[in-house]
């Protein structure tokens, strides 16, 4: 990442932490935390769509409890143009993959074109990221094309992700489980 690839901020933080968890697992509260602990200005990239009244509250929902110190950068699409409209005093949130990549799929875009985009913007990004993701390989197989294909493009990501994170975390029923580094302070 940038010209400080595998290092981590001045302060400490990762230049990348990777955040996992299953749906509604405590991944993003946690990720939120983490990053308010830094000491750089936290942009929210958030890769959801308003597509109807349940996801249009749940947006509000964590609107709400990031409060107005964070600045949010709608990207359901082009996450890495949305990582160059930070600065390096910023720390960016990324949530999540799942829900953008699942944007690529259902849209047919090439997914697979957009994760090589993702990997090189975080590769050159000069700020510290924190990569909400779920963790959807514990499951069975998936009874459809459309959703094994997406399962197998997500956990290629998750795979290149966690590989490149200075940072790796599974959050589970809230609580969190090191998977590589040391928990930032």
């Amino acid at each position: 990442m940038g010209k400080n690839a595998g290092q981590g901020s001045d302060d400490g933080f990762p230049r990348l932490t990777l955040v996992l968890g299953g749906v509604s697992s405590g991944k993003t509260k946690f990720a939120e935390r983490l990053i308010e602990k830094g000491k750089g200005q936290p942009v929210y990239i958030a890769t959801a769509e308003p597509i109807d009244d349940e996801m249009r509250r749940k947006i509000e929902r964590h609107q709400k409890s990031r409060g107005s110190s964070w600045r949010t950068i709608d990207a359901p699409f082009d996450v890495a143009s949305a990582l160059a409209e930070c600065s390096p005093g910023d720390t960016a949130l990324i949530d999540g993959t799942a829900v953008w990549l699942s944007n690529h799929v259902h849209a047919n875009k090439d997914a697979a074109v957009a994760c090589d985009e993702l990997l090189k913007a975080l590769e050159h990004a000069d700020f510290p990221i924190v990569v909400v993701s779920d963790e959807i390989g514990l499951g069975g197989i998936a009874d459809n094309s459309l959703t094994r294909l997406f399962v197998q493009l997500h956990g290629e990501l998750n795979q290149q992700l966690a590989a490149r994170a200075e940072f790796a975390i599974v959050v589970h029923a809230g609580l969190p489980l090191v998977l590589k580094g040391e928990m930032p302070k």
